[in-house]
C-alpha cells in the first residue's frame, strides 16, 4: 500500500495519510506525493474538493525525524516546500478531517484548509521550537491573526499541546464530531455539488488580502529553518528528542 492512499468519491479526491504503525510520521516520499496530488487536482476539471485525511489512530505525528535529518528540506525545491507551495496555491475546496495526534505540519498545514472538522481524540501541537526549529507554513502569520499574538506566542514557545475543545475556540478547527471524516466527506461532497468557478471564485477572494503576505512569510520561514536545521542548537535538540524517544 502506498502512504499516501488517493481515492475518489465523485468529485471529491481523498487522500490518506496511510503509515499508521509510525502514526502517519511524513517523509520526503510522502511530501512528494502529496504536492503532486494537490497540483494535479488542481488542474483537473472533475475535481471539485479535496479532503485530507489519516489511516490508523493518529492524523501525523509530524515529520519522520530520521528521514528528516537524512534528507533535510534546506532547499528552495525541496518536497516539503513544493508540498507547502501546493497548499498555499490550491485553488479548490480543501477539507481536513483530525484524529489523533497532529504535531507540526500536522498542525500548520490546517491553517490552509477552507474547513476542518476534528474527531473529540485531536490533540494539537507546533514543537518547532522546542526542537531548536522555527515554525513553518506561513504559521507565524496565520496562526496569530487567527487566535490572537499572545496566544500564538504562548503555543510556538512553550510547544504545548491543545486539544479538540480549544482548536474549535479558536477557530482552527470547524466543528468537532466522532465521525470526522465520514462528516468531512459529506461536506465535500456538498461543496462539490455547488458551481465550481463560484466555488473557486469565492475562495480566490477569501484569500485575496493574504495570499501575497503569507507567501512572503513562508519564504522568510523557510530561510530561517533551513539555517536553523544546521545549527549545533538543533542538533542537540534533535539528539535529545531521538533519545528521549528512545526510552
Amino acid at each position: 500500500m502506498t502512504e499516501i492512499a488517493a481515492t475518489r468519491q465523485g468529485q471529491t479526491l481523498i487522500l490518506r495519510l496511510n503509515r499508521p504503525e509510525k502514526m502517519n510520521a511524513i517523509t520526503r516520499a510522502m511530501y512528494a506525493t502529496l504536492a503532486s496530488e494537490l497540483n494535479e487536482a488542481a488542474g483537473d476539471f472533475s475535481i471539485r474538493a479535496v479532503v485530507i485525511t489519516s489511516e490508523g489512530d493518529h492524523f501525523t505525528s509530524g515529520n519522520d525525524i530520521g528521514d528528516f535529518m537524512s534528507n533535510p528540506p534546506t532547499e528552495e525545491d525541496s518536497d516539503v516546500a513544493r508540498f507547502l507551495g501546493s497548499l498555499l496555491n490550491f485553488p479548490k475546496p480543501l477539507i481536513a478531517a483530525v484524529k489523533g495526534n497532529a504535531v507540526g505540519v500536522g498542525t500548520t498545514m490546517l491553517l490552509h484548509c477552507d474547513v476542518v472538522i476534528a474527531a473529540p481524540n485531536a490533540n494539537f501541537s507546533m514543537p518547532f521550537a522546542s526542537l531548536g526549529l522555527v515554525p513553518e507554513a506561513g504559521s507565524t502569520m496565520l496562526f496569530p491573526a487567527l487566535v490572537g499574538y499572545q496566544r500564538a506566542a504562548k503555543i510556538f514557545m512553550t510547544g504545548e499541546s491543545f486539544s479538540a475543545d480549544e482548536a474549535k475556540e479558536m477557530g482552527l478547527v470547524a466543528a468537532i464530531s466522532a465521525s470526522a471524516e465520514t462528516e468531512a466527506i459529506e461536506l465535500a461532497e456538498k461543496i462539490a455539488a455547488q458551481p465550481p468557478q463560484a466555488m473557486i471564485n469565492t475562495k480566490a477572494l477569501l484569500k485575496a488580502g493574504t495570499h501575497d503576505a503569507v507567501e512572503a512569510v513562508m519564504k522568510a520561514e523557510f530561510a530561517i529553518f533551513a539555517m536553523a536545521l544546521q545549527s549545533e542548537e538543533a542538533a542537540e535538540a534533535f539528539m535529545n528528542f531521538m533519545t528521549k524517544r528512545g526510552k
